[in-house]
């Protein structure tokens, strides 16, 4: 698909001479960004993308960003350097650079214990309440397992999720391990709030978006509302390619619900590689700049991203907000971002002071990582680079068969000619959980399907699988599919059900 190619290449003209952006840098790096863009439109419909928006700097310049397709298909609207996109959890990185001005403001440090800012921050280990400090919630690693439910179904505030998260068992030792972690910026962010006195998101636009020059940078999708030329979030639905509603990341917005454009993302990663400093003006101090970027804890390579396999590094890490690895024997920081239907990415070559971003609006686009290798062929190694659109593009179709593969020997071990133990208007009711909330089974309007709402905002029509398990498809496109176990008591009543597995059980209150 080649979505308005005409737009984009008279843009794309008319850029190469916008002198504000784009000073005189050589005839080779002018040939050099002039092929760059024409891989990644290549990339952007070999891989069906209707939209990307890419931002490279280098040595304390601008050198491209620009818009590639249009901001939802079947529209002439094109993608621009201001088009807003969601930052995902690339506002992760923005975070910890907000927590270093408060370090710099002697307000904070590094390693305060949480609780001595937060008071009413838990965990289920009273040592740990205690233990786990300020550097603790950026690094993914104090004990804690993936508990985003808590936000996804949208049944929960900030102060809510706060609360609960302290009914969430240790996966493993503290600092012990790895497993991501939203919950834990979101408990940052309500540190800041309360060590600045200030909304968390008023802190991000007076504190660090002003003072670098981030115009069209907003904290939540609440406050994107009403701008305009935004782009739209796509997914796969039946085989095709449709817009879809943007999921909603504002409880735990720290950890991943900013929006930004190209042009402000430029300006993000030349502040990041000139040690903080914007017009000279030291934002951050070298040494809280340099913290960011400092190894906090080991990532197994099982457990990062499956580029590894094409890129084959020595070690992967995290620091503060920056995924980390080595590269042809260099280190890059970088983080991607995703959330329904959208995708990001931010990679950063510091001894090469270049930096790659990446929107896209195709749930999952991986061509993210494929554009930012190749820039960091052309533009940091200066040789002819490896087709990375392809490869990745064969890595991750592998992963689709695969998957494929799993789903059918599941569909496989499916009871046939079995039938539910009771009628369906018994499996009916409100059921809970301590820590997750509610789950409410109802029948549809015709009386012979259930309906499952999980939170405020999830709905998953229930299809009978085998004997008392049903499988639940979301009706929001991108949430794919989960089971519900039904729990039958020994008087033949309902008491309680699974959402795969045992971990999830809710009880029957209503």
């Amino acid at each position: 698909m080649n979505y308005s190619a005409m737009s984009y290449f008279s843009r794309r003209t008319a850029w190469m001479f916008c002198l504000v952006f784009v000073p005189f840098f050589g005839e080779s790096q002018n040939k050099d960004i002039a092929a760059l863009e024409q891989y990644i439109e290549q990339a952007r419909t070999d891989w069906d993308v209707p939209g990307l928006a890419v931002a490279i700097v280098q040595d304390d310049r601008i050198l491209l960003a620009e818009g590639f397709g249009v901001r939802e298909i079947g529209s002439d609207d094109a993608v621009d350097a201001q088009t807003l996109f969601a930052m995902a959890s690339t506002t992760k990185a923005t975070v910890a650079a907000a927590m270093g001005t408060l370090v710099d403001a002697g307000l904070v440090d590094w390693d305060d214990p949480v609780v001595e800012h937060l008071p009413e921050f838990r965990l289920s280990v009273p040592y740990l309440t205690q233990t786990v400090r300020i550097r603790d919630l950026f690094t993914h690693n104090i004990g804690l397992g993936n508990a985003d439910y808590l936000w996804v179904h949208g049944e929960f505030k900030e102060k809510d999720i706060l609360e609960r998260i302290a009914m969430a068992p240790m996966a493993y030792p503290y600092r012990g391990g790895y497993t991501y972690q939203n919950i834990m910026y979101l408990v940052a962010g309500l540190v800041i709030e309360r060590i600045s006195g200030m909304e968390w998101a008023d802190f991000m636009e007076q504190r660090l978006y002003e003072p670098i020059g981030l115009k069209r940078t907003y904290p939540t999708r609440k406050r994107v509302m009403e701008a305009s030329n935004r782009t739209r979030p796509h997914h796969y639905v039946n085989g095709d390619i449709l817009a879809i509603e943007d999921m909603i990341a504002d409880p735990i917005a720290p950890a991943g619900a900013s929006w930004s454009c190209a042009e402000d993302m430029a300006r993000w990663m030349l502040f990041m590689l000139d040690t903080a400093r914007v017009d000279g003006q030291q934002i951050l101090q070298p040494e809280t700049w340099a913290e960011l970027f400092k190894p906090q804890a080991l990532i197994p390579k099982d457990q990062f991203y499956p580029t590894v396999q094409l890129t084959k590094p020595t070690w992967t890490s995290y620091g503060l907000g920056w995924f980390q690895h080595d590269y042809r024997g260099e280190a890059v920081q970088f983080h991607t971002g995703s959330l329904n239907g959208t995708v990001a990415i931010c990679g950063l070559l510091p001894a090469r002071k270049l930096g790659i971003y990446v929107f896209g609006n195709l749930d999952h686009a991986e061509v993210r990582h494929a554009i930012m290798y190749r820039v960091f062929d052309v533009l940091g190694f200066g040789d002819q680079p490896r087709d990375w659109s392809a490869e990745v593009k064969d890595l991750y179709s592998g992963f689709s068969v695969e998957q494929e593969r799993e789903a059918a020997d599941w569909r496989a071990k499916r009871k046939r000619d079995t039938k539910p133990t009771l009628s369906l208007a018994e499996y009916t009711g409100t059921y809970s959980h301590e820590m997750w909330g509610t789950i409410e089974i109802t029948l549809n309007t015709e009386g012979d399907q259930l309906v499952a709402r999980l939170g405020r905002t999830s709905y998953a029509d229930l299809t009978h699988w085998h004997h008392d398990v049903f499988r639940g498809d979301y009706r929001m496109a991108g949430f794919g599919d989960d089971y519900i176990r039904f729990l039958v008591d020994r008087e033949g009543k309902v008491e309680a059900i699974d959402l795969n597995g045992p971990q999830y059980t809710f009880y029957k209150i209503k």
